[in-house]
C-alpha cells in the first residue's frame, strides 16, 4: 500500500469539515427562517472549522517573550489588497475588549459575515500567494486547491443573514474545538437519541471536571512543597541577614573613620587653595581698578578724537565745496573769453564782472587762509592725543606684565594642588589595600563565630538556670553600686576642693617672694639714683668701648646708657633684668647704680 501525505490527509479532513459546516448551517438558518444570533450553535461551530482551515500549515513566529502563531497576521494584509476591508479592520482595532491577536481575527470573521464579503475578501488573499508565503508553509491549505473550493463554498452563505453583537463577547479566551456530534446525527433518530446525547454530554463534561480536579490538587501538592522549601530557605537566609548586618555595622565604622581622615586632608587642602584664591583676587582686583581709570580715560580721548575728525570732515566738505565754485568760476572766465573775440561791443560789461569775481576770489582765498590755519591747530591737537594714547598704551602691557606674573603664580599654587592630590591618591590606594586585608579578617571571624554559636548553644540552657539566681542578686548589687557612686562622688568633690586650695596657697607664695625680692631692688635703685644725681651723659664720639669688657661697639654689641650715673655698656654685659608691673618685658638694669639702661645706637653704626 502507498503511504499517504498526512498533510493531504489534514486538507481533506478540514474541506470536508467546512463542507458540512457549511451545508448544516445554511440549511439550518433557512429551517429557523430568521436572522441568526452569535449564540446559534451551528453558527459558533462554523467560525471553529473556520479558524481550523486557517490555522493549517501557520508558520511560528519569534517575539520578544515567545513563539507567536496566529492568524491575525494574513487577515491584516487583507487590508492593503482589498480597500473596502479598512473598516473591518479599523473597527476590530477599536474594540476596547481585545487584548490577543486571535480574539481581534475572531472579530474579523464575525464583522466580514454580517458584510456578506468573508469569499470576497479570503479570494484577494488566495490570489497573492507571494504575500501567504510569509505566514503559511507551502503544504497550508489556504496555499492549496482546497483553499479555493472552502472560498467557493462561502459563497453560499450570502444567503444568510447574521445580527452579531461582537462588543460584550470574550472572544480572547475561547476554546475552539469542533463538536462532531452536530454531523453524526440521522434525520431518523433525532427525537429518540436526544436524551443520549445530553447524558453524553454531561458524561463528558463531568470526566473533563475531574481531571481538571485532579491537575488542581497536583498543582496544590506542589506549592505546598514549594511553600515548605521557601520557608526553610528564608529562615536561613534571615540568619545569614543578621550576621551580614553585624558585619556591615563594623565596616561602616571603619568606613567612617576612613572617611574623616579623608575629610582632615581635603580640607587642609582647601585652606590652602582659599589662601592663593585670595591672594590672585586680591591681585586680580587690583589690576581691574587701574585698567577700568586708564579705560576711562582711554574712552575720553577717543571721543575727543571723534569730535575732532568730525570737524576736519565739515571742513573738508567746506574746501571741496569752494575748489568746485573755483572750477565753476575758471570755466566761465574761459566762456567770457570766447564771448570777448566774438562780441567786442560788451567789453565794458565783462570788465566790470570780471573785478567782481575778482573780489569773490579774494574773499575766498582769505577764506581758505583762515581754514588751513584752523587745520594746522588741529593737527597739533591730534598730535598731542596721539602722544597721550602711546602713553596709555605703555602703561597698559606693564599691567599685562604684572598679570602674567599673578598667572605664573596661579600656575604654580595648581601644580601644588596637583602634587597633593597624587598623595591624597596614594593614600587611598594604601587604604583599600587595608580595607581588602581587613575583609579576610572578617571572613575568618565569621567561622570562629559559627564555632562559636555551637558552643554557646550547649551553654545556655546552664545559663538561665544562673540567671535565675543572678537576677536576685543584682538587686542587692544595684543598691550598693548606688551608694557606693555616690561616696565616690563625694570623694572626687573633697579631692577637687583640696586641690584648688593647694594651688591658691601656692600662688600667694609666688606673688609674695615676687613683690619682695621688687622691693628690696626698687629701694636699691633708689638709693642709687640718689648718689648719682648731677653726673652728665658721655658724648657718642667718645663712648667707644664698653666699660666692663672694653670692647668697641657695634651691631652685634649694642650701647645701653644709665639715665643716673652716664656710664655706657654693651648689651653683653648688661644682663641684669628687672620685672616691672607696667612693662609686659622685663628690663635692663645698670650694674653700678641698677637703674634702667636706655638702648642707644652707636656713632661709628648706622
Amino acid at each position: 500500500l502507498a503511504v499517504k501525505d498526512p498533510t493531504a490527509v489534514e486538507r481533506a479532513n478540514l474541506l470536508n469539515m467546512a463542507k458540512l459546516s457549511i451545508k448544516g448551517l445554511i440549511e439550518s438558518a433557512l429551517s429557523f427562517g430568521r436572522t441568526l444570533d452569535s449564540d446559534y450553535p451551528p453558527l459558533q461551530q462554523f467560525f471553529v472549522v473556520m479558524e481550523h482551515c486557517l490555522k493549517h500549515g501557520l508558520k511560528v513566529r519569534k517575539s520578544f517573550l515567545s513563539y507567536n502563531k496566529t492568524i491575525w497576521g494574513p487577515l491584516e494584509l487583507v487590508e492593503k489588497l482589498y480597500p473596502e476591508a479598512e473598516e473591518i479592520a479599523a473597527s476590530v482595532r477599536d474594540l476596547p475588549g481585545l487584548k490577543t491577536p486571535l480574539g481581534r481575527a475572531r472579530a474579523w470573521l464575525r464583522l466580514a459575515l454580517m458584510q456578506k464579503k468573508m469569499a470576497d475578501y479570503l479570494r484577494c488573499l488566495i490570489i497573492q500567494r507571494d504575500l501567504l508565503s510569509e505566514f503559511y508553509e507551502y503544504h497550508a491549505l489556504m496555499m492549496e486547491e482546497e483553499g479555493a473550493v472552502i472560498v467557493g463554498l462561502l459563497v453560499g452563505l450570502n444567503v444568510i443573514d447574521a445580527n452579531l453583537c461582537v462588543k460584550g463577547e470574550d472572544l480572547d479566551s475561547q476554546v475552539g474545538v469542533i463538536d462532531f456530534s452536530m454531523y453524526l446525527k440521522s434525520d431518523d433518530d433525532i427525537g429518540g437519541k436526544e436524551r443520549n446525547v445530553q447524558i453524553a454530554a454531561i458524561l463528558d463534561q463531568k470526566n473533563y471536571v475531574e481531571e481538571l480536579n485532579r491537575q488542581l490538587n497536583s498543582t496544590v501538592s506542589s506549592l505546598h512543597a514549594r511553600v515548605d522549601s521557601l520557608e526553610k530557605s528564608n529562615t536561613k537566609l534571615i540568619e545569614e541577614l543578621a550576621i551580614a548586618k553585624n558585619n556591615i555595622i563594623k565596616l561602616q565604622e571603619e568606613n567612617h573613620q576612613l572617611r574623616s581622615e579623608n575629610t582632615l586632608i581635603l580640607m587642609k587642602t582647601q585652606h590652602h587653595l582659599e589662601a592663593t584664591k585670595v591672594d590672585v583676587e586680591a591681585e586680580l582686583q587690583t589690576y581691574k581698578h587701574s585698567r577700568q581709570g586708564l579705560d576711562e580715560m582711554y574712552n575720553e580721548a577717543r571721543r575727543q578724537l571723534r569730535e575732532e575728525s568730525q570737524l576736519r570732515q565739515d571742513m573738508e566738505n567746506e574746501l571741496v565745496v569752494q575748489v568746485s565754485m573755483k572750477h565753476e568760476i575758471e570755466l566761465a572766465m574761459k566762456l567770457l573769453e570766447k564771448d570777448i573775440h566774438e562780441k567786442q561791443d560788451t567789453l565794458i560789461g565783462l570788465r566790470q564782472q570780471l573785478d567782481e569775481v575778482k573780489a569773490i576770489n579774494m574773499e575766498m582765498y582769505q577764506k581758505l587762509q583762515v581754514s588751513e590755519d584752523a587745520m594746522k591747530e588741529k593737527n597739533e591737537i591730534i598730535g598731542r592725543l596721539e602722544d597721550k594714547t602711546n602713553q596709555i598704551n605703555a602703561t597698559m602691557k606693564q599691567l599685562e606684565q604684572r598679570l602674567q606674573q599673578a598667572e605664573k603664580a596661579q600656575m604654580e599654587a595648581e601644580a601644588e594642588d596637583e602634587k597633593l592630590k597624587q598623595e591624597y591618591l596614594n593614600k587611598s590606594e594604601s587604604l583599600q589595600k587595608e580595607f581588602s586585608q581587613k575583609e579576610k579578617q572578617l571572613l575568618q571571624l565569621e567561622t570562629d563565630l559559627k564555632i562559636e554559636k555551637e558552643w554557646r548553644q550547649t551553654l545556655e540552657d546552664d545559663l538561665q538556670k544562673e540567671k535565675e539566681t543572678v537576677s536576685h542578686l543584682r538587686i542587692e548589687t544595684q543598691e550598693i553600686i548606688n551608694l557606693k557612686k555616690e561616696f565616690l562622688k563625694l570623694q572626687e568633690k573633697n579631692k577637687q576642693l583640696k586641690r584648688i586650695c593647694q594651688d591658691q596657697e601656692a600662688a600667694l607664695q609666688e606673688l609674695a617672694s615676687k613683690l619682695s625680692e621688687s622691693k628690696l631692688k626698687i629701694e636699691d635703685i633708689k638709693e642709687a639714683n640718689k648718689a648719682l644725681q648731677g653726673q652728665v651723659w658721655l658724648k657718642d664720639k667718645e663712648a667707644t668701648h664698653c666699660k666692663l669688657c672694653e670692647k668697641e661697639f657695634s651691631l652685634s654689641k649694642r650701647k645701653h646708657h644709665c639715665r643716673n650715673c652716664g656710664e655706657i655698656f654693651c648689651n653683653a654685659c648688661s644682663d641684669n633684668e628687672l620685672p616691672l608691673p607696667s612693662s609686659p618685658k622685663p628690663v635692663r638694669v645698670c650694674d653700678s647704680c641698677h637703674a634702667i639702661l636706655i638702648q642707644r645706637c652707636s656713632s661709628n653704626v648706622p
